[in-house]
């Protein structure tokens, strides 16, 4: 077809919309005859299009039609078009492997290997890949075959049907039955050496932790030994040459390529030493000769190829010298002075690209990760690992790392891994360089799923995980916590005893003659921490100054600096983690809720070192590691201790993310969309809250019937707690349901139900020094005088009988929280036809809920309260607005499923999508609605314990505005604005709530 000129062709232009970067050359590959049959294909485009580099797959699918036989061509094109996991498959390794590529060029027929896609073909080992390795005779023939497996496990990487961890598995599986056929090859070579000796090949480094990279050294060490009645001299002489032979085997390049190296210069006395050793003779070196590296790197020793028993002794008899090598003298500044030569040694140029040896690459992760495998592991055998990722788990949950370190460091271990990865495969070499080609880097950004600027994300991705690894690294190789400490000097802002006093009254403390004993305790001295406190403590007393209350906040700086002053991170978080000491300052002097928290564990204090401890934790993680608490506590109540302790310190986060954000710092602002302040606050202690009474339920049921309850039990979560809405002091409202078990008679059944919640109740209220979590289930069926806990069944009969109006507006709250999920989803299936019922609520059921609202308006004030300041039950506080927009949801709730939510704000924000309120109103509510959580959020914070009311205490309601945002001295204003606020919020209830638009 020709094309007018000047003009693209229509083919020309979709080339380029699928990722061609030449599309010129592309569309004369589409036009070979080879091709005819499927150029106009969609779905080849749309696949080829899909890969990491769509000329390149191409390119590589044309040389493999043209090199197969006239019968086979027709077969492969039509498997292609029509076989969406050959496609995917075949074409994905094409456009990421050059040197896959060239293998399928020279063997056209090893695609078919792609073809099945059964279950054993998922996730192979080493088994398998014997298998695929049976029929090599000799070394070309084992490099084929080699490739041929290869590209079965390129093809699942890059497919993503393995991740990082289980594709560097199977390479080191792979390599396994690599070894053990090239040594099958050297055996048959020579019988006459293999009938002398027995020889084990024990693998090293990433081998050996099965973490193996597409092409990498394969490091072994030999372990040799006479059979019976050999002379020893003439057993190590051939095993000696058996192993250089299957060595040769895996190394030398033919017409059919290499393999790999296989590196023995981890053997004692390295390249110097004998290639084969028996076992006593290498014990005899590790006692006596080794140093600290050997030990190092006997780490991830595991026997692969060769005399199993035979490797079997030798894994068993180094490990205990292993493990007792952060016993011997200097092993700490040995390890450091290695991975600093290691860096030395690196090439100027060179240092910047370094994947592995550069500073934030993978070496850094694998050294500290073994350092401190080695140094904890003598006495915990949960970190004996090979692998590196497997190790860091191990160390996190062990509390050697911390989980947030550890998953930092998780994470960016598998993204430099998989950038390593994806560069080897392109010719499979092996480099641990990021290429400097702009094309190169196009497509390893595209083998990486990002496609929007590929160059620009891999490199920002990829400085920010090196960074990231640096940083951590640092902490545990070059700034040791005693060291840190011992090497600091005093600052120049020393205070004297009356410059304390002068400036503590000028900063408007209201004791200071306390405060000045509170800083000479913590100043006075010529010892190192002294010396620190007083480089600290001159701008800290600003930031307490910047409070509402000052002397509250160097008070607990006291206690806190008390509790943890001999601890050696502490002094260094302060002086060295940026915000730290600021976020210190505003938790300590905005209230009494977090330092009580803080007080109760100071060691959390750590969270504020960084802005991403502030974040609020997913319920999933907090329920790991509750389930995992209760899964190690030896009864119920040491069980929900910990839970409850859990409890705590996540409070104490939110509750400092709070303050923080609502403060700001000098380096953060406040935060200025105060919604989003209550939604975080509402969802992280409705997480916490639903966790811990996960945890409970688990911790009731192990008790007591170990891990199967004779009955189905699900929490349903109801009121501000279904809603997400929680505040600090509030209690969990719920429901409980169950379902009898297969054969479990119902009484048997109930009491089990009714027991379960008893004892729940009982451990989350047990008097401890954690605040207790207080359930309520007067929401149930017949309230207080109904049965505490119904089957699924007794709930359908009430409500179908006896619902009342009231209670089918509570259920639109009804969450699942904790227990059984699919009797959870069950209930609410049951009761979402009582929520939003068909065609909306009849004018008597709207009356009920307009009489109701009112009598609670007059009955349930507090006597003498304000009204214009309740921010519950008053106006236009919390009720107003909450019954107001369930009243719609139970409207329009059957006919708009944005509705369908248990959360206020986001059913007042579909609401006002689907015309029902006007966006004013529902801006004015949602204002109301904000300030109002706000407010009881301020005083709990400040109070240290609940109220819907602003507090008569001067220095309380100061705090309270401080957190709202109001400059000291603005009291007034604040009050003001509260009113005027809820008066138009009010205004909008009596015309959508009461009057004719209801």
């Amino acid at each position: 077809m020709t094309t007018a000129p000047g003009r693209r062709s229509s083919t020309f232009t979709r080339l380029l919309r699928h990722g061609f970067t030449d599309p010129s050359a592309a569309e004369q590959l589409l036009d070979l005859d080879a091709l005819a049959s499927v150029r106009s294909d969609p779905v080849l485009l749309e696949a080829l299009g899909a890969t990491a580099d769509p000329d390149l797959a191409l390119r590589g699918l044309v040389r493999i039609v043209e090199a197969g036989e006239e019968s086979e061509r027709q077969v492969l094109l039509d498997t292609l078009v029509t076989a969406k996991p050959l496609r995917d498959r075949l074409l994905g390794v094409l456009g990421a492997s050059e040197a896959l590529g060239d293998h399928l060029a020279r063997h056209p027929r090893d695609w078919q290997a792609l073809v099945t896609y059964e279950s054993a073909d998922l996730h192979p080992g080493v088994a398998e890949f014997e298998q695929g390795l049976a029929d090599a005779v000799d070394p070309d023939s084992l490099r084929v075959a080699y490739r041929r497996c290869l590209l079965t496990l390129a093809a699942r990487d890059v497919c993503g049907t393995t991740d990082l961890a289980q594709t560097a598995a199977e390479l080191a599986d792979l390599a396994t039955a690599t070894l053990r056929a090239a040594l099958a090859i050297a055996r048959t070579a020579a019988p006459e050496d293999a009938a002398l000796c027995r020889l084990a090949v024990v693998a090293m480094g990433k081998c050996g932790g099965r973490e193996l990279n597409y092409i990498s050294d394969v490091d072994v060490i030999f372990v040799g030994e006479a059979r019976d009645g050999v002379d020893e001299t003439k057993a190590m002489q051939a095993a000696t040459r058996l192993a250089a032979h299957m060595m040769r085997i895996c190394s030398d390049t033919t017409v059919e390529g290499t393999i790999w190296e296989v590196d023995a210069n981890l053997r004692p006395e390295g390249r110097n030493g004998p290639l084969v050793r028996t076992l006593s003779s290498h014990l005899a070196y590790y006692q006596r000769w080794a140093k600290t590296w050997e030990f190092q790197a006997l780490l991830k020793a595991r026997a692969v190829a060769g005399d199993p028993e035979l490797g079997a002794e030798y894994v068993e008899a180094v490990s205990p010298l292993v493990w007792g090598a952060a016993d011997r003298e200097n092993f700490v500044p040995d390890v450091q002075k290695m991975r600093r030569r290691v860096v030395d040694n690196i090439p100027a140029d060179r240092i910047e690209r370094e994947l592995k040896l550069g500073p934030g690459g993978l070496r850094d992760v694998e050294f500290a990760v073994q350092l401190l495998q080695l140094v904890h592991g003598r006495s915990d055998a949960s970190l004996h690992s090979g692998s590196t990722l497997e190790a860091l788990r191990a160390l996190a949950e062990g509390g050697y790392v911390g989980r947030a370190d550890a998953a930092q460091l998780d994470e960016a271990y598998r993204f430099l891994r998989a950038m390593e990865h994806r560069i080897q495969l392109y010719r499979l070499r092996r480099t641990h360089l990021v290429p400097e080609d702009e094309a190169d880097l196009r497509r390893l950004g595209r083998s990486l799923c990002m496609r929007t600027d590929p160059v620009a994300e891999l490199n920002k991705a990829w400085k920010r995980h090196a960074s990231v690894v640096r940083r951590l690294h640092e902490k545990i190789f070059y700034r040791p916590l005693l060291d840190a400490v011992a090497q600091l000097a005093p600052g120049e802002s020393r205070l004297s005893a009356k410059a304390a006093a002068i400036r503590l009254e000028a900063l408007g403390y209201a004791d200071p003659a306390a405060a000045l004993r509170h800083l000479e305790a913590l100043s006075s001295g010529v010892t190192r921490k002294a010396a620190i406190q007083r480089t600290l403590l001159p701008v800290l007393l600003g930031w307490f100054a910047d409070s509402a209350d000052p002397d509250a906040g160097l008070l607990g700086f006291r206690k806190v600096s008390d509790a943890l002053g001999k601890t050696p991170w502490y002094l260094r978080l302060l002086r060295d983690e940026g915000a730290a000491a600021e976020n210190l300052a505003r938790v300590l002097s905005a209230g009494r809720l977090a330092p009580d928290l803080l007080m109760r564990a100071p060691e959390a204090v750590a969270i504020l070192g960084d802005p991403e401890g502030l974040k609020p934790r997913t319920r999933e993680h907090l329920e790991q590691e509750v389930l995992a608490a209760v899964g190690r506590a030896g009864d119920a109540e040491s069980a929900v201790a910990v839970v409850r302790g859990v409890r705590r310190r996540e409070l104490f986060r939110t509750t400092a993310a709070d303050l923080i954000g609502s403060y700001g710092t000098e380096d953060s602002p406040a935060e200025q969309d105060h919604g989003a302040l209550v939604d975080r606050v509402g969802s992280a202690v409705t997480d916490l809250n639903a966790a811990t009474i996960a945890g409970a339920l688990r911790a009731a049921v192990r008790d007591r019937w170990g891990d199967t309850l004779p009955t189905r039990f699900a929490v349903i979560g109801m009121g501000r707690f279904g809603g997400h809405e929680l505040s600090y002091g509030s209690d969990a409202d719920v429901l409980f349901v169950h379902q009898p078990r297969e054969g479990v008679s119902d009484e048997e059944a109930g009491q089990a139900a009714n027991a379960v919640v008893g004892e729940m109740r009982r451990l989350l209220q047990l008097p401890t020094a954690d605040p207790p979590l207080l359930i309520d289930a007067d929401l149930r069926p017949e309230g207080r005088t109904g049965p505490m806990v119904r089957t699924l069944k007794s709930y359908e009969a009430y409500y179908r009988r006896w619902s009342l109006v009231w209670e089918s507006q509570a259920l639109l709250r009804a969450e699942h929280m904790a227990g059984d999920e699919e009797l959870g989803r069950s209930f609410v299936e049951l009761i979402d036809p009582l929520r939003y019922p068909m065609e909306g609520l009849g004018e008597d059921a709207v009356r009920e809920i307009r009489r109701l609202k009112a009598r609670m308006e007059s009955e349930r004030m507090p006597r003498g309260a304000d009204p214009t300041l309740h921010t519950k039950l008053g106006r236009g506080g919390l009720s107003d607005v909450e019954w107001t927009v369930q009243l719609i949801q139970m409207q329009h709730g059957w006919a708009e499923p944005g509705l369908r939510t248990t959360r206020t704000r986001e059913a007042l924000a579909a609401a006002c999508a689907a015309d029902l309120i006007s966006a004013e109103e529902a801006q004015t509510l949602d204002e109301a609605w904000v300030l109002a959580a706000r407010v009881r959020n301020a005083v709990m914070l400040v109070r240290g314990r609940s109220g819907d009311t602003f507090p008569s205490d001067a220095r309380e309601l100061a705090a309270v505005g401080r957190y709202l945002g109001y400059e000291p001295g603005h009291v007034g204003d604040m009050l003001d604005d509260y009113r005027r606020i809820t008066r138009r919020a009010r205004a909008v209830v009596e015309e959508r709530f009461y009057g004719a638009a209801g």
